[in-house]
Protein backbone atom coordinates (compact mmCIF):
# COMPACT_ATOMS: atom_id res chain seq x y z
CA UNK A 1 0.00 0.00 0.00
CA UNK A 2 1.28 3.23 -0.84
CA UNK A 3 1.83 5.69 1.96
CA UNK A 4 0.17 8.89 2.11
CA UNK A 5 2.75 12.01 2.51
CA UNK A 6 2.71 14.89 4.26
CA UNK A 7 5.44 17.39 3.00
CA UNK A 8 6.98 19.46 6.29
CA UNK A 9 7.73 23.11 4.96
CA UNK A 10 8.80 24.28 8.63
CA UNK A 11 8.03 23.69 12.09
CA UNK A 12 5.70 24.67 14.82
CA UNK A 13 7.36 27.56 17.52
CA UNK A 14 9.03 25.89 20.17
CA UNK A 15 6.74 26.87 22.63
CA UNK A 16 3.41 25.61 20.82
CA UNK A 17 4.92 22.67 19.70
CA UNK A 18 6.27 21.44 23.16
CA UNK A 19 2.87 21.65 24.45
CA UNK A 20 0.61 20.92 21.11
CA UNK A 21 2.56 18.68 18.63
CA UNK A 22 3.97 19.49 15.22
CA UNK A 23 2.49 19.55 12.12
CA UNK A 24 2.68 16.37 11.26
CA UNK A 25 0.80 15.17 13.86
CA UNK A 26 -2.00 17.62 13.61
CA UNK A 27 -2.43 17.01 9.79
CA UNK A 28 -2.65 12.95 11.07
CA UNK A 29 -5.13 14.14 13.30
CA UNK A 30 -7.21 16.23 10.74
CA UNK A 31 -6.98 14.55 8.12
CA UNK A 32 -7.62 11.03 10.21
CA UNK A 33 -5.37 9.55 7.67
CA UNK A 34 -5.94 5.42 7.47
CA UNK A 35 -3.16 4.64 5.33
CA UNK A 36 1.11 4.39 6.35
CA UNK A 37 2.03 8.30 6.64
CA UNK A 38 5.32 9.35 5.05
CA UNK A 39 6.94 12.75 6.16
CA UNK A 40 9.56 14.48 4.56
CA UNK A 41 11.09 17.56 5.76
CA UNK A 42 12.06 19.57 2.49
CA UNK A 43 12.47 22.56 4.69
CA UNK A 44 15.56 20.49 6.35
CA UNK A 45 16.91 19.11 2.73
CA UNK A 46 15.41 15.81 2.85
CA UNK A 47 14.14 14.74 -1.01
CA UNK A 48 10.50 13.60 -2.27
CA UNK A 49 9.99 10.23 -3.15
CA UNK A 50 8.29 9.91 -6.89
CA UNK A 51 4.53 11.32 -7.14
CA UNK A 52 3.89 7.75 -8.86
CA UNK A 53 5.42 6.40 -4.95
CA UNK A 54 2.39 7.84 -3.14
CA UNK A 55 -1.17 7.44 -2.74
CA UNK A 56 -1.49 11.54 -1.84
CA UNK A 57 0.52 14.44 -0.50
CA UNK A 58 -0.64 16.73 2.33
CA UNK A 59 1.49 20.39 2.29
CA UNK A 60 2.01 22.75 5.99
CA UNK A 61 2.58 25.83 6.78
CA UNK A 62 5.86 27.47 7.65
CA UNK A 63 6.78 30.34 9.09
CA UNK A 64 8.93 31.24 5.49
CA UNK A 65 7.66 33.16 2.87
CA UNK A 66 7.20 31.34 -0.48
CA UNK A 67 8.72 34.73 -1.96
CA UNK A 68 11.93 34.42 -0.64
CA UNK A 69 11.92 31.23 -3.26
CA UNK A 70 14.42 29.12 -1.06
CA UNK A 71 16.14 26.32 -2.66
CA UNK A 72 14.07 23.81 -1.20
CA UNK A 73 10.74 25.91 -2.17
CA UNK A 74 11.60 25.94 -5.90
CA UNK A 75 12.38 22.31 -5.94
CA UNK A 76 9.19 21.52 -4.25
CA UNK A 77 7.19 23.75 -6.30
CA UNK A 78 8.75 21.78 -9.17
CA UNK A 79 7.77 18.48 -7.10
CA UNK A 80 4.20 20.01 -6.88
CA UNK A 81 3.75 20.98 -10.83
CA UNK A 82 4.65 16.71 -11.44
CA UNK A 83 2.39 15.68 -8.90
CA UNK A 84 -0.19 17.49 -11.04
CA UNK A 85 0.42 15.93 -14.68
CA UNK A 86 0.14 12.54 -12.74
CA UNK A 87 -2.73 13.30 -11.35
CA UNK A 88 -1.86 13.02 -7.45
CA UNK A 89 -4.91 13.95 -4.48
CA UNK A 90 -2.98 17.21 -3.13
CA UNK A 91 -4.20 19.42 -0.54
CA UNK A 92 -2.04 22.31 0.58
CA UNK A 93 -2.37 24.25 3.73
CA UNK A 94 -1.29 27.93 4.33
CA UNK A 95 2.78 27.92 2.81
CA UNK A 96 1.48 25.13 1.10
CA UNK A 97 -1.48 26.62 -0.34
CA UNK A 98 0.58 29.58 -1.06
CA UNK A 99 3.25 27.14 -3.06
CA UNK A 100 0.96 25.45 -4.47
CA UNK A 101 -0.59 28.28 -6.71
CA UNK A 102 3.22 29.77 -6.80
CA UNK A 103 4.04 26.38 -8.68
CA UNK A 104 1.13 26.81 -11.10
CA UNK A 105 1.76 30.03 -12.22
CA UNK A 106 -0.27 32.16 -9.71
CA UNK A 107 1.10 35.25 -7.89
CA UNK A 108 2.21 35.31 -4.17
CA UNK A 109 2.91 37.97 -2.07
CA UNK A 110 2.42 40.26 1.63
CA UNK A 111 -1.83 40.37 2.25
CA UNK A 112 -3.19 44.19 1.85
CA UNK A 113 -3.16 45.49 4.99
CA UNK A 114 -1.01 42.91 7.25
CA UNK A 115 -1.47 39.84 8.75
CA UNK A 116 -4.79 37.80 9.50
CA UNK A 117 -4.74 36.58 12.38
CA UNK A 118 -7.89 34.54 14.92
CA UNK A 119 -10.88 32.55 13.87
CA UNK A 120 -12.60 34.54 11.36
CA UNK A 121 -15.73 33.80 9.27
CA UNK A 122 -15.11 31.99 5.84
CA UNK A 123 -18.10 32.52 3.10
CA UNK A 124 -18.05 30.25 0.21
CA UNK A 125 -18.40 31.78 -3.31
CA UNK A 126 -21.17 30.85 -5.82
CA UNK A 127 -18.58 28.44 -7.57
CA UNK A 128 -18.33 26.44 -4.26
CA UNK A 129 -22.06 24.61 -5.09
CA UNK A 130 -20.79 23.00 -8.17
CA UNK A 131 -18.01 21.34 -6.27
CA UNK A 132 -18.38 18.08 -4.96
CA UNK A 133 -16.45 18.77 -1.46
CA UNK A 134 -17.24 21.93 -0.81
CA UNK A 135 -20.54 22.23 -2.31
CA UNK A 136 -22.69 20.70 1.19
CA UNK A 137 -20.88 22.92 3.73
CA UNK A 138 -22.25 26.08 4.70
CA UNK A 139 -22.33 29.23 3.22
CA UNK A 140 -20.64 30.74 5.99
CA UNK A 141 -18.10 28.81 8.65
CA UNK A 142 -15.53 29.90 10.85
CA UNK A 143 -11.87 28.81 10.34
CA UNK A 144 -8.14 29.57 12.25
CA UNK A 145 -6.09 31.93 10.41
CA UNK A 146 -2.41 33.29 10.57
CA UNK A 147 -0.54 34.44 7.66
CA UNK A 148 1.46 37.32 6.40
CA UNK A 149 1.81 36.37 2.82
CA UNK A 150 -1.43 35.30 0.28
CA UNK A 151 -2.17 34.12 -2.95
CA UNK A 152 -3.00 37.71 -4.47
CA UNK A 153 -3.31 35.74 -8.30
CA UNK A 154 -4.48 32.60 -8.40
CA UNK A 155 -3.10 30.39 -11.54
CA UNK A 156 -4.47 30.23 -14.96
CA UNK A 157 -7.47 27.68 -14.46
CA UNK A 158 -7.94 27.22 -10.62
CA UNK A 159 -11.30 27.92 -9.47
CA UNK A 160 -11.60 30.34 -6.16
CA UNK A 161 -14.22 28.60 -3.45
CA UNK A 162 -13.69 30.86 -0.94
CA UNK A 163 -13.23 34.31 0.48
CA UNK A 164 -12.57 36.05 4.54
CA UNK A 165 -13.15 39.47 4.53
CA UNK A 166 -9.64 40.67 3.54
CA UNK A 167 -8.26 37.88 1.21
CA UNK A 168 -10.35 37.28 -1.14
CA UNK A 169 -8.93 33.49 -2.40
CA UNK A 170 -9.00 31.12 0.77
CA UNK A 171 -10.11 28.10 -0.92
CA UNK A 172 -8.77 27.24 -4.10
CA UNK A 173 -9.36 23.68 -6.81
CA UNK A 174 -6.58 22.98 -9.26
CA UNK A 175 -8.05 20.26 -10.69
CA UNK A 176 -10.28 16.84 -9.82
CA UNK A 177 -7.72 16.10 -7.35
CA UNK A 178 -5.80 19.12 -5.73
CA UNK A 179 -6.91 21.93 -3.76
CA UNK A 180 -5.38 24.17 -1.28
CA UNK A 181 -6.48 26.93 1.97
CA UNK A 182 -5.01 29.87 3.42
CA UNK A 183 -6.78 28.66 6.67
CA UNK A 184 -5.96 26.14 9.05
CA UNK A 185 -8.58 22.82 9.28
CA UNK A 186 -5.83 21.06 10.92
CA UNK A 187 -5.89 23.87 13.68
CA UNK A 188 -8.08 23.44 17.19
CA UNK A 189 -8.76 26.47 19.40
CA UNK A 190 -5.72 25.25 21.82
CA UNK A 191 -2.94 25.79 18.58
CA UNK A 192 -5.08 28.95 17.53
CA UNK A 193 -4.79 30.47 20.80
CA UNK A 194 -1.35 29.47 21.14
CA UNK A 195 0.00 31.51 18.16
CA UNK A 196 -2.19 34.64 19.14
CA UNK A 197 0.15 34.57 22.18
CA UNK A 198 2.86 34.05 21.00
CA UNK A 199 2.05 37.25 17.82
CA UNK A 200 0.52 39.22 20.54
CA UNK A 201 3.49 41.77 20.46
CA UNK A 202 3.73 42.11 17.11
CA UNK A 203 -0.38 42.33 16.86
CA UNK A 204 -0.15 45.44 19.05
CA UNK A 205 2.68 46.78 16.77
CA UNK A 206 0.53 46.73 13.95
CA UNK A 207 -2.69 48.47 15.87
CA UNK A 208 -4.75 45.41 16.42
CA UNK A 209 -6.00 43.84 19.86
CA UNK A 210 -4.56 40.25 20.76
CA UNK A 211 -7.15 40.38 23.35
CA UNK A 212 -9.86 40.74 21.24
CA UNK A 213 -8.66 38.27 18.54
CA UNK A 214 -7.75 35.87 21.29
CA UNK A 215 -11.69 35.95 22.62
CA UNK A 216 -12.83 35.16 19.43
CA UNK A 217 -11.04 31.66 19.35
CA UNK A 218 -13.93 29.14 18.90
CA UNK A 219 -14.56 25.78 18.14
CA UNK A 220 -14.02 25.21 13.52
CA UNK A 221 -15.84 21.95 12.92
CA UNK A 222 -16.59 22.91 9.12
CA UNK A 223 -12.98 23.86 8.38
CA UNK A 224 -11.79 20.84 10.39
CA UNK A 225 -13.99 18.42 8.52
CA UNK A 226 -12.74 19.43 5.18
CA UNK A 227 -9.82 17.87 5.16
CA UNK A 228 -11.07 14.41 6.55
CA UNK A 229 -13.42 15.02 3.39
CA UNK A 230 -10.82 15.27 0.97
CA UNK A 231 -8.69 12.28 2.46
CA UNK A 232 -12.04 10.18 2.46
CA UNK A 233 -12.81 11.28 -1.11
CA UNK A 234 -9.30 10.03 -1.96
CA UNK A 235 -9.44 7.06 -0.62
CA UNK A 236 -6.60 8.56 2.04
CA UNK A 237 -8.97 8.18 5.07
CA UNK A 238 -11.99 6.96 6.55
CA UNK A 239 -15.41 7.91 6.33
CA UNK A 240 -16.11 11.31 8.04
Amino acid sequence: MKPVLIIRTGRAPDAIRARHGDFPHWFRIGARLSRLVQVVDVAAGEALPPPRAVAGALITGSAAMVTERAGWSERTAGWIRDAMDAELPLFGVCYGHQLMAHALGGRVDYLPGGREIGTLPIELLPEAGHDPLVAALPSVFRAHTTHEQSVLEPPPGATVLARSERDPHHLLRYGRHAMSAQFHPEFNADVMRAYIHRKREAMHREGSDPRHVYRQVAPTPVARRLMRVFAHHHGLGPAR
